[in-house]
């Protein structure tokens, strides 16, 4: 660099901004340099990967083909759903789905989403395919539509499957990576990446203890059942449901938390129904309305609407009107977070509730207790010659309200329908509550089985289905 000499102090003035100067405009991007393109300052950058996470979760993750014969209709009012339910002339035909599972035990267990190998009609047959392209029959050893939770066994094999374990769905935080792993559109095993948009959603699910892990990752068709992994290779979720106007990924997808799907995967193993916890009480979402009333910092929480006499949620002193913000911490969005984090605590477990009664802040500890049985003479099996011949019945108790959610605690609901029966024929359902027959509101169990003791000629009937009053006439 040659050496300059500066002879006064004005001019050393000028060569020191000079520079400054010179300096500044050499560190400002130019319009050229925003373009370049810079490579990675070493190769072990250039070669990251999600491979090794792949490679160690691709095995246990399947494709699951299902093949079941349903009944359809061939008639011209066959569009109409009451014809359909009531009146048409079946058909049997093949119908076949596809989804994925994850292997979670190495003697061949296998969670999947109860709609993939749902078979409306019949005994399904199911396949399982191995990444490594061998296959095996699969039975389902439990199933729970209303979480969307199915546990299947495989048959053969050699007990050494390769499996995922599964990670606290509980450690994860919005902006946390994840890869969904799955058979998308029947192409083949495939992996997306993406990240952890939102948790605990409620707005999507049948049952009022679901929530929901919502990811970017793109989710389609055939992704059901797959496994939704962390970074460390471990099952956090299984891919469920998206968000979608035209079918495909939208970067909407949602998954079922692994802490409720490890509690399906255990009972199942263990070879009993997931017993839930009863909270003895009726639970809504605080609407903004309320919060205004009530006078709370957030449109947020669990109001508490009814409290059943002798159960836990009286033990514990909850009373009506009282707001659940948390449990065990857990801050939650409506009733369904609040059940769900009852849910996943577990039966014989305590859980603190955080709640606002009146403007104040109280802490309450409940015990989680299993809901209360039904006695002998709460449960009939009808047969005869009537429309509910084949049915299995229950008086509606609190705990089977509470597990069925229904919002009554007397009357009847259908527990089952045997095969072939004439219940069955006339379209008859689990869940199903028998509201009316002829002039009488049916209130029990035993009222009821008096009333179809008498033959009748026509067959007036008031079903309640869902949020749906359906009123039947059926010949004798």
């Amino acid at each position: 660099m040659p050496f300059i000499r500066v002879r006064t102090l004005e001019a050393l003035i000028l060569v020191v901004a000079a520079a400054i100067a010179l300096a500044m405009f050499s560190l400002t991007p130019q319009p050229a340099d925003a373009q370049r393109k810079v490579p990675p300052p070493s190769r072990a950058a250039a070669q990251y990967s999600f491979a090794p996470i792949v490679k160690q979760a691709a095995p246990a993750v399947v494709n699951v083909y299902v093949r079941s014969r349903v009944q359809s209709f061939n008639s011209p009012f066959a569009d109409d759903p009451l014809f359909r339910r009531f009146f048409g002339m079946p058909e049997s035909r093949l119908q076949n789905s596809l989804g994925s599972g994850v292997i979670v035990s190495a003697d061949g267990v296998v969670v999947t989403n109860a709609h993939v190998v749902k078979s409306s009609g019949g005994q399904a047959e199911i396949r399982v395919a191995l990444a490594d392209k061998r296959e095996f029959d699969a039975k389902v050893i439990m199933q729970d539509e209303k979480s969307d939770i199915a546990v299947l066994r495989l048959e053969g094999g050699d007990g050494r499957f390769s499996t995922l374990e599964f990670e606290d769905s509980d450690s994860l935080e919005v902006g946390d990576m994840v890869l969904a792993i799955g058979n998308p559109f029947g192409v083949g095993q495939t992996v997306t990446q993406g990240i952890v948009s939102a948790l605990a959603r409620t707005e999507i699910g049948q049952s009022d203890a679901s929530v929901f892990i919502q990811t970017d990752a793109a989710i389609n068709p055939g992704n059901s059942g797959g496994a939704l992994l962390d970074m460390a290779g471990r099952v956090v979720g299984i891919n469920t449901a998206i968000f979608s106007r035209s079918g495909g990924s939208h970067g909407i997808g949602f998954a079922i938390p692994s802490n409720l799907v490890r509690l399906y995967v255990e009972s199942a193993i263990a070879g009993r129904k997931l017993e839930r916890p009863w909270l003895g009480a009726k639970l809504e979402a605080v609407t903004r309305e309320m919060a205004e009333e009530l006078k709370l910092e957030r449109v947020a929480g669990a109001i508490v609407t009814r409290i059943y006499d002798k159960g836990p949620a009286a033990a514990a002193g909850i009373e009506p009107g009282d707001v659940i913000t948390a449990v065990d911490g857990f801050e939650v969005a409506d009733a369904r977070g609040a059940l769900y984090r009852i849910t996943t605590r577990g039966v014989g477990n305590k859980a603190r509730l955080d709640i606002v009664r009146k403007g104040r802040t109280l802490a309450l500890s409940i015990s989680l207790q299993p809901p209360p049985a039904a006695g002998r003479d709460d449960i009939r099996n009808l047969s005869g010659v009537h429309p509910f011949d084949g049915a299995r019945v229950s008086n509606i108790g609190p705990g089977l309200a509470d597990e069925l959610n229904l919002d009554v605690s007397d009357g009847v609901v259908i527990l089952s329908v045997r095969n072939g029966s004439v219940a069955e024929r006339l379209g008859f359902k689990a869940g199903d509550i028998i509201v009316q027959v002829g002039r009488e509101r049916i209130a029990d169990v035993g009222m009821l089985e008096r009333i179809v003791k008498d033959r009748q000629r026509l067959w007036q009937l008031a079903i309640k289905r869902g949020d749906k009053l359906l009123q039947l006439q059926v010949g004798g």
